[in-house]
């Protein structure tokens, strides 16, 4: 079959999958594709532009989900609906990635379609709120790195640890805020309510019109 660079992208994520980000090499991608490691440098020059790759593929694949996502709202739907859409939708899409968030925090800093295309939408999301435009690029980079961050904590690992009664009781007495205050929620939930105190801030932001949802 012929070598192309979407086939080497398709190799390196299946490699990223079972090695993580550190371990990726190119070796490791030729040899999953029966080839040489030098005849992969002709359609991706190096490890770094192949990290990229495969980071605007995840972006890319969140982008045309809350594409359909946004599509199916009713016309009526408030911009925070069609911003938490959008934040749902990447998680959703990084979920599908063993180390997706690790992938989209530590890629190489280099412009892709997929990355723009989601930035753009969100600052499209954000402007028709109401948001100032100079506040809009904040916000939106606020919402996209609060949703790494929540997935890189998720994709770790176990959040809570197994603890015995004695244990929690003497954690309640000397924590009560975190012990008592902090609700014992699915991480589907968190997300969900995180985002939505960033839209509610997002929202103090936004102009004084009463015409917006």
């Amino acid at each position: 079959m012929k070598l192309t660079e979407e086939r080497i992208v398709d190799a390196g994520m299946a490699t990223f999958a079972e090695t993580g980000y550190h371990g990726l090499s190119m070796r490791q991608v030729a040899e999953r594709l029966g080839v040489h490691a030098g005849s992969l440098y002709y359609h991706v020059r190096s490890k770094d532009v192949l990290l990229t790759l495969m980071a605007d593929r995840v972006c890319r694949h969140a982008y045309a989900a809350a594409g359909a996502a946004l599509a199916a709202l009713p016309p009526e739907a408030a911009w925070r609906e069609r911003i938490e859409v959008q934040a749902a939708e990447l998680r959703r899409s990084i979920l599908q990635h063993p180390g997706g968030a690790l992938l989209l925090a530590d890629s190489p800093g280099m412009l892709s379609t997929g990355s723009l295309s989601l930035m753009e939408r969100l600052l499209e999301t954000l402007l028709d709120a109401g948001v100032p435009a100079e506040h809009c690029g904040i916000a939106a980079d606020t919402l996209l790195s609060h949703v790494t961050g929540f997935l890189l904590q998720e994709q770790a690992g176990p959040q809570a640890p197994a603890v015995t009664a004695e244990t929690y009781a003497d954690l309640r007495a000397r924590f009560p805020l975190v012990m008592e205050q902090m609700p014992r929620l699915s991480q589907e939930e968190k997300f969900r309510r995180s985002v939505g105190l960033l839209c509610a801030a997002f929202e103090t932001l936004a102009k004084d019109d009463g015409s917006r949802a």
